[in-house]
């Protein structure tokens, strides 16, 4: 079961369109009301396994302090009002898909942005404050931007907003983090490690899977009416994963040694669309199965891109062997 679960996380790039289509055929063809029971359980299934893994004790080791600066001065100064502007120019008429692009540029960085900048070489102590400062950061400020920035255009419940983030988003993270207490107590530090550890994020992957289905099968039937829509989104999704790309490759090479812009660029194009999608389908109700269709196509950019720009991480920061022999 496990290895199915792990090889199932390392192939979203086949599993999230899958499980669209899955959710797609289904809403088509059923009823899909009651789904809409399974949205907390699969919320939580998705969040609280990421919680267990977190490391928030390396959020205070140093060392490199300009990344963390320029990582969320991109993430809170720069991506949401591109986000927000990408939206007004491309759904001005469409609030609730404008409000999926707000979203899933709000709260940044997840698991794969550890990941991925491990598979680039790059700083992984530096990606793993990146995480956890952008997850606490962003939820925090996810419901004032949105009412800032979509206020005029969208009713918005700010105490509800908040209400869901904290139950979506804290609750996991004081349970996540008893439970990697509880478990190295009793097994230690490298069986945690070793043993349960990596089966946490496949259990997380079953709960996006679960959300994407769901989200799809609630707007099956508008998404068979108007299948157009699903290249309007694409269109302006691609825009800002290719502009945050861009800009953060810049600012890495501008300022920073290879493996701090490598986890720059990860902690900055990475978003943490799994509470994006939990944020939107708990927090904004029937408006918020649009602005969640949004993010569930977001995943197919954001895994296949990620997985692209690894490949191009030497030709751009130099092979990690000559940083390494220049630093030496």
């Amino acid at each position: 079961m496990w290895k199915l679960l792990g090889a199932v996380s390392k192939n979203l790039v086949s599993a999230i369109p899958a499980a669209m289509t899955l959710g797609l055929v289904y809403g088509l063809w059923f009823q899909t009301g009651w789904l809409k029971a399974l949205i907390v359980p699969f919320t939580f299934l998705m969040v609280y396994p990421m919680m267990v893994t977190l490391k928030v004790r390396e959020v205070f080791q140093g060392g490199d302090a300009k990344a963390q600066v320029l990582t969320q001065l991109l993430n809170f100064a720069f991506v949401p009002f591109m986000c927000h502007a990408v939206g007004l120019v491309f759904f001005a008429d469409q609030p609730h898909l404008a409000l999926g692009l707000l979203l899933a540029g709000l709260v940044p960085t997840s698991g794969m942005t550890i990941s991925w900048t491990g598979f680039a070489g790059g700083n992984l102590a530096a990606a793993v404050k990146m995480t956890v400062l952008g997850l606490v950061i962003g939820s925090l400020a996810t419901p004032f931007y949105v009412q800032q920035l979509l206020g005029a255009s969208i009713a918005i419940d700010f105490a509800r907003v908040v209400q869901q983030i904290a139950l979506i988003v804290f609750l996991p993270m004081a349970l996540g983090f008893l439970t990697q207490r509880l478990l190295t107590q009793r097994f230690g530090a490298a069986v945690f490690r070793d043993r349960f550890a990596p089966r946490f994020p496949a259990l997380a992957t079953l709960g996006v899977l679960g959300v994407v289905f769901v989200a799809m099968a609630l707007k099956a039937r508008s998404i068979a009416a108007a299948p157009e829509v699903l290249l309007e989104i694409m269109i302006p999704l691609v825009l800002i994963y290719a502009v945050n790309y861009a800009i953060s490759t810049v600012m890495g090479r501008m300022f920073l040694p290879r493996g701090d812009a490598i986890a720059l660029v990860y902690g900055t194009v990475m978003r943490n669309l799994s509470i994006a999608l939990a944020i939107a389908l708990n927090a904004f109700g029937e408006q918020g199965a649009s602005a969640a269709l949004v993010i569930a196509l977001a995943y197919i950019i954001q895994v296949q891109s990620a997985a692209w720009y690894v490949r191009l991480t030497d030709r751009l920061f130099g092979p990690k062997e000559a940083a390494v022999a220049m630093a030496g």
